[in-house]
């Protein structure tokens, strides 16, 4: 369901994570040939998790709708099962809301997306597993009003939570109607529970997730002894380790474990509800869903911050909610934001293919007395494309009706709650149907492979512990400052994970960019002189390694013997709120198009860099003081850069000009060749964003006016080979042919305010 239910200490998500295993949940790939595009639907005007009482009216209700939603295009109906309903006396199932929808939709035509939900039990459960209550830091445990359910670190109440996933699976998989799961929606330790009367709550101390972080310590460190060289303890047993409850002055590795081991517990969770699944369904597509990307989430959060990347690796594909006006007018998302959203999960899914919107904001959003904006059809096209053109594989539309109870009531609905439709579901379930006309093509097509990457490594936000609670966007920001460069420019960027450059899967790249990289790993610092030996090239942002994995400090910054990669070695740092670092000369790629003099903006930091001695570097920026503080080193086949302070923390959320310019000369330095440029790259304002993917019969071209105005854009899009060309409009069912020159087809493009345009390009010959 969405939109930060739980709300626990006042902390506002930001970044997140470390990540101890990324495994777990080796399956074979389900065969993907079906674009569900779907509204959120389970029978009467029940809001989600919730399921109406059925009638002997309920049949001919439920049929209306259905025939409905099928009338305005969708393909897909997307229902839900609750476990408090559904199993409301223990071992006595009651499926007859899902087994009356997939008869329905059958009838009808509709395929079936079954999302689960176990966040709200049945009553039985606190009773008969009252030793798996969540149980907070502070030790009070927390006993359900239906939610948030119980631990199920604790193997019996697994037993039964899981129970609920297999028997669900032999319902739903009978039917010829039925099409996927979704098997955790907004994934934390514990949901949908307001619970304020503990302060800054942290979760979970109950006696099952202790004994799962013991064996996970156990597993990390070989021995006790080890381990209590680790935490600086002196512990004589397993059984007296505790989670840390509180911040010391003396190391605090035992909170980067604890956290650590927070995110590969919810990755098993994830692997553990994949395998029940299985149990009783062995061949359909298994999905779950974010509450939005974790680039925006913060490790300090007690609920359970999860990791993109980490989640989506049980699953066939892992998805996102995306409420881009939420409940607020001054919340709506920017442009950066609903780009970088789609975006980063996207890369969390690269290795799968595709991804999903779980959830897709309908209409206006409601929280108690907070209103948002009205959600119109337009700014539906520009979320449902925007998606699309960056992989999505599936798109869900949170709700058919609005929210008929709760503190959402009235909200997030694609009709009215008397029924009668809206221009908006006019207009989703036309897009609904050219999707479904196109099946193939959507789900064929790849976007073009990145050349560069930046590196999402939430390990960083871990930096001072438990009491760090200074400059918790600092990392989201560093990233976006980056990312929202290149998107303007229409440059295609993956975000990869910091385990991606420790196992060396850096194959696809050329360009690594290292933003606010604070604390790294042992192994990821020799993934890094590997990547710039073979001939890549990198950049680092100021303290680069300042603390390891463990939050030990190096002898030598950059740390973890990366000062022998970049050339370079800290002299000091100065903190400072604004920073401006002095370009010297103009010669360097980096630099091309700026002035000496010009400055760099930077943030929080002012790092002075000595070189290291014989070795032939170019000093490319100087601090207030005088000293390098832009430097490039040669390093076997390829080269390093450190810039001494957060050039992409500078850049967000406002573009400055220099930075822009210098973040584009990146691509000049690494020698990477763009797939296409477009007249509008580099705009700030009224933007046109252009994506392209590949598909073995030519390309797909997206382009989404997101300006208030009429615009006109000329893409000069890079092919293999001269010759003819046509081109396809895809919605509007129009073809034109082309011939291109000097191996470039230039298509051009007019677009009225917030339309979108998307084009099959194939050789004509």
């Amino acid at each position: 369901m969405k939109r930060f239910i739980f709300c626990l200490s006042g902390v506002f998500l930001m970044v997140l994570l470390n990540l101890g295993t990324f495994a777990q949940g080796k399956h074979s790939p389900v065969k993907v040939d079906f674009f569900p595009f779907s509204v959120w639907y389970s029978g009467g005007k029940a809001r989600a998790p919730m399921l109406s009482k059925i009638t002997p009216q309920s049949e001919e209700a439920w049929r209306r709708d259905l025939q409905q939603i099928k009338k305005l295009g969708f393909n897909t109906v997307r229902t839900w099962v609750e476990w408090a309903a559904c199993e409301p006396v223990r071992g006595k199932y009651n499926f007859e809301n899902l087994k009356l929808l997939l008869k329905l939709a059958e009838e009808t035509g509709l395929r079936v997306f079954i999302q689960i939900y176990v966040d709200s039990a049945p009553d039985w459960v606190a009773r008969d597993f009252s030793h798996a209550l969540f149980e907070a830091h502070s030790g009070d445990k927390v006993y359900p009003q239906a939610a948030p359910g119980v631990c199920t670190d604790n193997t019996d109440a697994a037993e039964a939570v899981f129970g609920f996933y297999t028997a669900t699976a032999r319902v739903a998989s009978a039917s010829p109607a039925f099409f996927g799961w979704d098997l955790w929606s907004e994934p934390h330790i514990i949901n949908w529970a307001s619970l304020d009367f503990i302060p800054n709550a942290q979760f979970c101390f109950c006696p099952g997730t202790k004994a799962k972080f013991r064996k996970w310590l156990e597993k990390q460190y070989g021995s006790i002894d080890g381990l209590n060289r680790a935490w600086y303890r002196n512990f004589t047993g397993w059984e007296q380790v505790d989670p840390p409850r509180f911040s010391t002055i003396l190391s605090y590795t035992d909170f980067i474990d604890w956290k650590s081991f927070i995110y590969d517990k919810l990755m098993d969770d994830m692997a553990s509800r994949y395998q029940a699944i299985r149990k009783g369904d062995p061949t359909h597509l298994i999905t779950a869903h974010a509450v939005g990307a974790s680039l925006f989430q913060s490790p300090h959060v007690g609920a359970g911050a999860t990791d993109d990347f980490l989640m989506a690796r049980p699953l066939d594909y892992y998805g996102v909610s995306m409420y881009p006006k939420h409940n607020q007018p001054d919340r709506a998302w920017s442009l950066t934001t609903l780009r970088a959203t789609t975006d980063f999960t996207r890369s969390a899914n690269r290795e799968k293919g595709g991804w999903y919107v779980g959830e897709l904001q309908a209409g206006m959003g409601t929280v108690a007395l907070l209103v948002s904006d009205p959600v119109t059809a337009a700014d539906h096209r520009i979320w449902a494309w925007s998606a699309i053109a960056k992989g999505a594989k599936g798109v869900n539309i949170y709700a058919y009706y609005p929210m008929s109870t709760g503190y959402e009531a009235g909200g997030y609905g694609l009709i009215n709650l008397d029924g009668t439709l809206t221009d908006r579901a006019v207009k989703a379930g036309e897009m609904a149907a050219v999707v479904n006309r196109n099946q193939q093509l959507f789900l064929s097509s790849q976007p073009v492979k990145a050349r560069i990457g930046i590196v999402y490594n939430p390990m960083t936000q871990m930096v001072g512990g438990m009491q760090r609670r200074d400059y918790p966007g600092a990392l989201s920001n560093s990233l976006l400052g980056y990312y929202q460069s290149f998107a303007n420019h229409n440059i295609p960027v993956d975000f990869i994970h910091r385990e991606h450059i420790e196992k060396g899967e850096l194959s696809p790249y050329k360009l690594i960019i290292l933003p606010f990289q604070v604390m790294f790993t042992a192994k990821a610092a020799e993934g890094i002189r590997e990547f710039v030996r073979n001939g890549g090239y990198v950049v680092a942002e100021a303290r680069m390694a300042w603390n390891d994995e463990y939050g030990h400090a190096p002898g030598i910054i950059p740390g973890l013997g990366l000062h022998e990669v970049f050339g370079v070695r800290e002299k000091e740092v100065r903190m400072r709120e604004k920073v401006n670092l002095t370009l010297t000369e103009t010669t360097h790629p980096a630099l091309s198009g700026l002035k000496a003099g010009e400055l760099l903006k930077g943030s929080l930091y002012a790092q002075s860099l000595r070189p290291l001695e014989n070795r032939d570097v170019q000093i490319l920026g100087l601090t207030g003081e005088g000293d390098p503080a832009i430097v490039c080193a040669s390093y076997g086949k390829g080269e390093a850069m450190t810039v001494g302070s957060f050039p992409g923390m500078a850049n967000f959320p406002e573009v400055d000009p220099v930075n822009d310019t210098f973040f584009l000369n990146l691509l000049q330095w690494a020698d990477i060749e763009r797939p296409f440029t477009t007249s509008h790259d580099g705009r700030t304002t009224n933007q046109v964003e252009v994506r392209l993917q590949e598909n073995p019969q030519g390309y797909l071209l997206f382009i989404l006016n997101h300006s208030e105005k009429s615009e006109e854009i000329t893409v000069d899009l890079r092919v293999l080979k001269n010759g003819n060309y046509r081109v396809n409009d895809i919605l509007y069912n129009r073809n034109i042919t082309l011939r291109s020159n000097g191996n470039i087809l230039k298509i051009f493009t007019r677009l009225d305010p917030k339309q979108v345009a998307v084009q099959e390009i194939v050789p004509a010959e």
